[in-house]
């Protein structure tokens, strides 16, 4: 059966015009004159029975279905793009990953470990762009997605399969400086190394509180499993959207941050960070390896055992990130 399908020439017409809501600067940027544009996109409009621009006296406008249309043609074509330039780079060899991550994930703990990942298995490319809220898959040119979430959320993504690959665990950090200053106004006596020793959670409760915006009630939760019911900056103190942020305002000592241990590695080894409580709480979100609820291809599934083994054995604390056999 024959595809009903616009030609590559016209959708790179239409996808330029589109975007810049001009047939001239479209020609000026694909290197065709106005002439050309407009016919290759005359011609989709016949074969798609739409108007998608509305010709004015100042030139043309986009029609709703032409917005609509607009925006699936841009992500066609650049997925289109993105996997000829892959085949071309590997020669038919290996393959590439688009990989859709919340970002502090993304930077914090996949990233330094995607060197492991190219020595075990040097033909596999991964792409990664930030998402944080679950999607379709039809929609987009992701192959998979890095999420974080509750196993309710990750049940309710429709059309998919989930691979926990660990818990959010979570500690109050904060900078040396605060924790010795915390340590001497509440008469903590002292000694070598003292600082670093950590305070009692009675005291965190009086000390400036930083906020993740996505688990609002974090900070509450972590109180009431160490037992501390009078805690009144639970719910106060400044918000932050990534863990990032969170890390970097702790680190300048704003206050005392609740964050996952493996996404402050960096911090902890400088010393800009330092435990203020040993009491680690797992939180109700895991991070996942979501995606299309159907069988996985060959690089996919090769890429989905290397992160399950490296994340296993850091859960397990082996102390060293392993090379899983393929």
């Amino acid at each position: 059966m024959r595809r009903n399908l616009p030609s590559t020439q016209a959708l790179a017409c239409f996808e330029a015009a589109a975007r810049h809501e001009s047939y001239t600067r479209a020609a000026q940027e694909l290197a065709l004159t106005q002439s050309a544009v407009s016919r290759q996109i005359l011609a989709l409009e016949d074969q798609l029975g739409v108007q998608l621009f509305r010709r004015t006296r100042h030139g043309v406008v986009l029609t709703p279905a032409g917005q609509h249309y607009g925006r699936q043609v841009a992500r066609w074509l650049q997925a289109l793009e993105q996997g000829t330039l892959d085949v071309m780079a590997h020669q038919g060899h290996g393959g590439a990953l688009s990989l859709a991550a919340v970002a502090t994930f993304a930077t914090r703990w996949l990233i330094p470990r995607l060197p492991l990942l190219a020595q075990k298995h040097p033909e596999i490319i991964v792409h990664i762009e930030t998402r944080t809220r679950p999607f379709l898959f039809s929609d987009t040119a992701f192959d998979a997605a890095l999420y974080a979430g509750t196993p309710e959320q990750v049940a309710n993504w429709p059309g998919v399969q989930a691979q926990l690959l660990m818990h959010e665990d979570v500690v109050p950090v904060c900078s040396p400086r605060l924790l010795e200053m915390a340590a001497q106004q509440s008469g903590m006596p002292r000694g070598t190394g003292r600082a670093h020793q950590g305070l009692p959670p009675q005291v965190l409760a009086r000390l400036p509180l930083l906020q993740q915006s996505t688990r609002p009630y974090a900070w509450q939760q972590w109180f009431d499993a160490v037992g501390v019911h009078d805690a009144p900056r639970a719910l106060d103190g400044p918000r932050y959207e990534l863990f990032s942020m969170t890390a970097a305002a702790a680190a300048h000592g704003l206050g005392v941050a609740l964050m996952p241990p493996m996404l402050i590695d960096a911090e902890i080894a400088r010393g800009d960070l330092v435990i203020a409580c040993a009491r680690p709480l797992r939180g109700e979100r895991g991070y996942y390896l979501v995606s299309p609820a159907q069988p996985q291809p060959p690089v996919l599934a090769a890429f989905a055992r290397w992160l399950q083994a490296v994340a296993g054995a850091e859960t397990a604390g082996t102390g060293a990130t392993p090379t899983p056999s393929a």
